[in-house]
């Protein structure tokens, strides 16, 4: 028995709306589980719907696994359809090169959000070689890092490392977002 949309739980209703406007609201930790649900959604609409739409993808997380915004973000690269960012509360770590690697012209930021960028780290065992194999594992992952925010910016790999990703933390506004090409619209 096949349950009318008037049957689910309001909430269930709301998911099914904004999927048919095709929205997504991506929110919390990023992580296999939260990131699934958004590569699902764009693989399901490169599959059933030819015509070129915009799909556009909500973000408000402070960030988690950098690995799996790495396949999302690829993902997001081969879709047909155009990729759509918002940004919205907070866009911080993975999340922040999630929302970089919306198409360029339509990635939004809204004008209370919140941005974070970060160089990677990944924790340090305590045998010699693992940490030579970890400090490996750093490195890469910066310059795939490097390579996403230079493709979304056009900013030359010097001066995405001193801005974007020194040391510390690098908190950014809205505006500062949009001057550094990472946003192309505050909303």
């Amino acid at each position: 028995m096949v349950k009318k949309l008037e049957e689910f739980s309001a909430e269930d209703r709301i998911e099914v709306k904004l999927l048919e406007a095709s929205t997504y609201y991506l929110y919390g930790e990023i992580d296999e589980d939260s990131v699934a649900g958004v590569i699902k959604w764009i693989l399901y609409e490169n599959a059933h719907h030819r015509d070129v739409r915009t799909l556009t993808l909500y973000i408000n997380s402070t960030g988690g696994s950098l690995y799996d915004s790495f396949a999302l973000i690829d993902i997001m690269r081969n879709s047909h359809h155009v990729i759509r960012t918002v940004g919205v509360g907070s866009v911080m770590s993975a999340a922040f090169l999630i929302f970089a690697s919306g198409d360029r012209g339509e990635r939004y930021a809204a004008s209370h959000t919140s941005f974070m960028c970060h160089q990677f780290s990944e924790s340090m065992s305590d045998k010699y070689h693992d940490l030579k194999a970890t400090m490996k594992e750093n490195d890469l992952c910066n310059a795939k890092m490097i390579d996403i925010l230079k493709s979304a910016t056009d900013l030359p790999p010097s001066k995405i490392k001193t801005k974007l990703l020194p040391a510390s933390d690098v908190y950014l506004t809205s505006q500062e977002v949009v001057d550094l090409q990472i946003a192309d619209h505050i909303y």
